[in-house]
């Protein structure tokens, strides 16, 4: 039923009241121009019923009236109830429905009730609904993208690249790097493969090493035995390395590894080394570089995840595809994970409830507070005047009953 027939309704019920305290009203005056002509008692008793009946559908009226406006204008004190007293309405509204209906006990069964991980998955596995989805994502993502500040945003990653830069310990990380291939034992390969590139060396330049023999020798000693010493110099150099390059437990192996750990001890703890880091570091990221690497950085992702949400088969949107298909399998077919989303979101509400509670409260109050004095009683006398009319009619005929009781009571027993 809209406002109007509710209207109509309870303009129909007024009359009917007001029609029967009319009807009371010319009883009682013809009973009282009848009773002066004519002694008869059922004259005294319909008078007496008209009578009270009067009083009561006045009293009732009066009643109904005050709850929503001034009877007959006149401002009554504690009359025009609704609009005088909307504040205190509203306040006790959003209590009662605070306390009646979102308490724990209340709300608790309804929360059990909740099921959405199987109404997602349905609604995820049709096609139309996931490129709709993708499509409004893609829609916001690229309106936020388009709407930053690409200054703003550049210097925030500069801001944030300087914060980290500033706790970057360089030392630490390039002397942590060199202990963890040694522990993994990387560096035996560099080692053989620097002994097999210094052997062959060796045994490819042995012509050198005479002529270097031969012109640091002196002018005596005869030339074969230059040579000699030269042969045993290149043959014992490739031989120990051929033997450094097959032999991993070599002691020279060992060494190199043990002065590796001191290097990278020393490069961590001394003073020098962390200086000198520091320096590279403040070097290579001063502000402007930092400004341009940020802006190269943010141009670049900008770039990227335009063109990616901007494409209809980008690598991007394949992949967002590809999941929400899963996603909505899991969703459909997996008990477990649906109880565990289900839960989650039982509990998220439920508590979510529980803690603002005190708004749903404050809402109610606050709008009841806004309305207009005025629309607030009219709406509620539209929801309510037609009951209220009884109450009117009531009146009226328990009015003219009592009347009728009391002066049969005096006539027979006074």
């Amino acid at each position: 039923m809209n406002d109007t027939e509710k209207k109509i309704q309870l303009r129909k019920y007024k009359m009917f009241a007001t029609g029967l305290f009319v009807l009371m009203a010319v009883i009682f005056v013809l009973m009282t121009i009848l009773g002066k002509k004519n002694p008869a008692h059922w004259i005294g008793y319909i008078r007496a019923f008209s009578e009270a009946a009067m009083v009561g559908a006045l009293a009732d009226w009066f009643a109904v009236t005050a709850l929503f406006n001034y009877p007959l204008g006149i401002k009554i004190p504690h009359t025009n109830l609704i609009e005088n007293s909307k504040e205190r309405i509203g306040d006790n509204l959003g209590n009662f429905v605070v306390d009646n209906f979102l308490s724990p006990q209340n709300i608790r069964p309804y929360i059990q009730k909740i099921k959405i991980s199987h109404f997602v998955g349905d609604w995820l596995s049709k096609e139309r609904n996931q490129e709709n989805l993708m499509k409004e994502v893609s829609g916001i993502i690229l309106n936020i993208l388009n709407k930053l500040d690409d200054t703003e945003v550049v210097n925030f990653i500069g801001k944030k690249a300087k914060e980290m830069s500033d706790d970057l310990k360089i030392n630490e990380i390039i002397g942590n790097g060199l202990e963890y291939i040694l522990d993994k034992k990387d560096h035996q390969r560099f080692i053989t493969n620097l002994s097999k590139q210094i052997k062959e060396y060796v045994l490819n330049n042995q012509e050198m090493v005479k002529e270097r023999v031969k012109s640091e020798s002196y002018f005596l000693i005869p030339k074969f035995v230059d040579n000699n010493i030269a042969g045993k110099i290149t043959n014992g150099l490739s031989k120990f390395f051929e033997e450094v390059e097959l032999d991993q437990n070599h002691s020279l192996r060992h060494e190199i590894t043990q002065k590796l750990y001191s290097f990278s001890k020393e490069i961590k703890t001394e003073e020098k080394w962390v200086s000198e880091f520091r320096n590279v570091k403040n070097d290579f990221l001063k502000d402007e570089k930092i400004l341009q690497y940020s802006t190269d950085i943010w141009n670049s992702i900008k770039k990227s995840l335009s063109k990616e949400l901007e494409e209809e088969n980008s690598a991007l949107k394949n992949y967002i595809r590809k999941n929400l298909t899963e996603l909505s399998q899991n969703l459909q077919t997996d008990e477990v994970f649906q109880n565990k989303i289900d839960h989650w979101i039982r509990v998220t509400a439920y508590k979510y409830i529980l803690k603002n509670t005190h708004q749903f409260g404050a809402l109610i109050s606050s709008t009841v507070g806004n309305w207009e004095g005025k629309d607030l009683s009219k709406k509620l006398e539209l929801e309510v005047g037609k009951d209220l009319q009884f109450i009117r009619v009531n009146g009226t005929l328990v009015g003219g009953l009592v009347g009728l009781i009391i002066y049969t009571v005096a006539n027979f027993f006074i």
